[in-house]
């Protein structure tokens, strides 16, 4: 009886690493992306339709006597 681990079909072929770069730049490129966005990804046509942020007046600065499209800041 022989041993299994001797037969040709079971003995690894050297291997010289060559094909270890592509998989490397993947693995790297993965790293890359923060973790959050792993996790709970934001679809891109979500991303797009994102309001931009604007400034507001603040709390109590309403003049309430004006109309809205005259209203300043200003006293």
């Amino acid at each position: 009886m022989t041993a299994t681990s001797d037969s040709p079909e079971h003995v690894t072929p050297a291997h010289d690493g060559s094909d270890l770069a592509a998989l490397r730049e993947e693995i790297d490129a993965l790293q890359a992306i923060p973790h959050e966005e792993l996790m709970n990804p934001l679809p891109k046509n979500v991303e797009d339709r994102e309001p931009a942020p604007h400034s507001t007046d603040a709390i109590g600065s309403e003049k309430w006597d004006e109309p809205a499209d005259q209203e300043t800041l200003e006293d």
